[in-house]
């Protein structure tokens, strides 16, 4: 059913349908979804920005899709990423609460890493093109960053 839906009415602008980072972030936002609805002791506020962020996922990977321009796309999976380091912390405080137990808490991690990673090399990817095509600096990866504090952003 999935593949029909996504597959029917094809267009330019539809094309992030394809993409299997949009596609993972819609099925993390189901993952995430459930779990908060199964959950009680969680105020309707926070649910809803928990829900917000995870939403906010997949919507800004398709809108910078549909900007059609390589810069927006960058910004919109920036926004996206930011998006998904907020729900981590937000899910993590639950943990920390107690509100969700932590073997939900790792199967979530482990979904988050996959889509985080699958984000941020989908836009180093768009990065490298503008830098090939264009001659386009970015801060985005900085080699004198990495190799001053590798690829781990911890202080």
């Amino acid at each position: 059913m999935d593949d029909f839906i996504i597959n029917r009415n094809r267009n330019i602008n539809r094309g992030f349908r394809k993409l299997e980072v949009w596609r993972e972030a819609i099925n993390f936002f189901v993952f995430v979804k459930k779990k908060l609805d199964a959950t009680n002791g969680i105020s309707f506020k926070v649910k809803a920005q928990i829900e917000d962020s995870s939403f906010s996922v997949h919507s800004n990977i398709a809108e910078g899709y549909g900007r059609r321009y390589l810069k927006e796309s960058i910004q919109y999976n920036s926004i996206a990423l930011a998006s998904l380091a907020e729900n981590y912390s937000q899910i993590y405080a639950l943990l920390k609460a107690g509100i969700v137990e932590s073997a939900w808490f790792d199967e979530f991690d482990s979904k988050h890493y996959s889509l985080e990673n699958k984000l941020i090399n989908y836009n180093k990817s768009q990065v490298k093109q503008l830098k090939e095509k264009f001659g386009w600096e970015n801060d985005y990866i900085i080699k004198d960053i990495l190799e001053t504090y590798g690829d781990d952003d911890t202080e």
